[in-house]
């Protein structure tokens, strides 16, 4: 089951049960302020319990107006200007709670131990990282299905990957002789000059040999040459392994969103890293 992606005039809107939540994933102020009312309506007309927004830091008070909250900004996202807000509005008071604070924290607080380590990008001996193509696909969607038993994007589904490949995504993946053993991608918003590194999935067998490291070192080069001067994620708050990846290489924790995503059957709170490309550390 994955959620539906639709426009509500020049905006960007996921939302479906999977996450039981809307996200406004790209938003236009030509749209307000009559998209916050339907975001509003397709919440409870379909009952989810949270909206998710990210909005430019100009319109930040129209939503927090309507009940939104801050959960984590980003400067400079924008065409390397604007400041980035991620926001969320709670029809459920158990939604909006963090059930695992203490894991939230520690590791938190083990991936910014790490920060000062430079993250290990070289690939062992065997291994190989390509930029993945349209023939790839079928054999993505083995390493998806393998990795993660429900998505909130269709990743699993090899006509979604060719068609977000053609567009606007960039796959990489690592092999293991012929055999693909490794993917991560970058999401490019070419207009506003910034891309989320996303979709990092290693078959079992191959954890522990630092490919996330290398994967989004190599995708960090694609996105510059792409334009590219912000990268962000979103990772799993409870993952100690993300989140010190994207310490190691170099990214600033810009805040926790509470139950967002649902990944592998469960309601999952995630963290949003950044990182300026082009820029020293």
């Amino acid at each position: 089951m994955t959620d539906r992606i639709e426009t509500f005039g020049e905006s960007l809107i996921q939302h479906g049960s999977h996450s039981e939540r809307a996200y406004l994933m790209k938003m236009s102020s030509d749209d307000l302020p009559e998209l916050i009312p339907y975001l509003d309506h397709l919440a409870l007309a379909n009952g989810y319990t949270k909206i998710f927004a990210k909005v430019p830091e100009a319109v930040e008070w129209q939503l927090r107006k309507d009940g939104y909250r801050t959960e984590a900004t980003i400067p400079e996202f924008y065409h390397g200007e604007q400041e980035v807000t991620f926001m969320g509005k709670y029809f459920v008071a158990e939604r909006a709670s963090e059930p695992h604070p203490e894991l939230v924290r520690k590791v938190l607080e083990a991936a910014r131990a790490k920060q000062a380590e430079a993250a290990l990008v070289a690939l062992h001996a065997g291994l190989s990282c390509r930029r993945l193509l349209a023939e790839d696909a079928t054999a993505m969607t083995a390493v998806y299905r393998e990795v993660f038993a429900t998505y909130p994007f269709p990743i699993h589904d090899a006509g979604y990957l060719r068609e977000t490949m053609a567009s606007h995504v960039i796959y990489l993946g690592i092999f293991s002789g012929s055999r693909l053993v490794a993917i991560a991608s970058a999401e490019l918003d070419r207009k506003g000059q910034n891309a989320e590194m996303t979709d990092f999935a290693t078959l079992p067998d191959q954890r522990g040999k630092g490919l996330a490291n290398h994967l989004l070192a190599e995708l960090e080069k694609v996105a510059l040459q792409e334009g590219i001067t912000t990268a962000y994620t979103i990772a799993r708050a409870y993952s100690f392994g993300m989140n010190i990846t994207f310490a190691k290489n170099s990214y600033e924790f810009a805040g926790t969103l509470t139950r967002n995503t649902q990944i592998s059957g469960n309601l999952e709170s995630m963290n949003v890293w950044y990182k300026t490309l082009g820029a020293a550390g």
